[in-house]
């Protein structure tokens, strides 16, 4: 794939949360193909419909749950099946759950694992096999900075999140000399629905906008082929971790 995003073939998990909400119409108006998922259908074919509006080269939205191995798989071979190839897979599907570690119970490790770990694990394995084919492609995984830092009230997440660094840094150095790339994304608190179950009190206005985090995914994604932004760390100016 060049740098310009016309015409890339480009598969968005999670499309329809915030920063998902925020990149689509950017892609769109660079003319790429989007083939976009969510849980939802009725606000992910809002969105599809926005994407063709604003010039998206095509557009489609498959509901998908991530943390289904089966329809992970057909999702892949659907747009395979569609444009012959996929040059970007962009993972934001996730979920949050922020309390105390002794209060974490098995259901809420599961649905961690489940949304935020298994999720991109299956995406990713299965773009990255016809990346391997066609001998180039760019998988972005975001981890967020609570895969980088820990902090109190996060455990469950950050084990999640730090499983999520762990595995694309080994698939990034397996399928590097197929020319697939990996990008990892450290944001800091993203102003986003991601924050409206969470009963930790937070400043929302100090975080991030969606609009600022899609304008980084944009940017890591029209660098050079010979450039690798391996790694992003973006954060509000109030953050803690500097």
């Amino acid at each position: 794939m060049t740098s310009s995003l016309s015409q890339a073939v480009i598969l968005i998990t999670g499309a329809t949360g915030g920063i998902g909400s925020a990149l689509v119409p950017r892609l769109a108006q660079a003319g790429s193909h989007l083939v976009l998922t969510a849980r939802r259908a009725e606000p992910l074919q809002a969105l599809v419909e926005k994407a063709a509006a604003l010039g998206a080269a095509s557009g489609l939205g498959i509901p998908v749950d991530v943390t289904d191995y089966a329809q992970v798989e057909a999702l892949v071979a659907q747009t395979v099946q569609k444009h012959g190839r996929i040059d970007v897979l962009i993972n934001l599907a996730g979920a949050g759950i922020l309390k105390p570690a002794p209060q974490i119970t098995p259901e809420d490790l599961e649905q961690m694992l489940s949304v935020n770990l298994k999720g991109s694990f299956y995406t990713s394995q299965w773009v990255a096999n016809h990346m391997r084919e066609q001998k180039s492609g760019h998988i972005l995984n975001f981890p967020g900075i609570l895969g980088r830092h820990p902090m109190a009230m996060a455990s469950a997440y950050c084990a999640a999140k730090f499983a999520v660094v762990g595995f694309s840094k080994c698939m990034a150095d397996e399928l590097k000399r197929f020319g697939v790339r990996f990008t990892l994304f450290y944001f800091g608190g993203v102003d986003s629905p991601f924050w409206d179950p969470i009963s930790l009190k937070v400043q929302r206005d100090k975080m991030l906008s969606p609009a600022t985090a899609a304008e980084a995914i944009q940017f890591a994604l029209s660098a050079p082929a010979n450039a690798v932004p391996s790694e992003v760390v973006l954060q509000p100016e109030s953050h803690q971790f500097l």
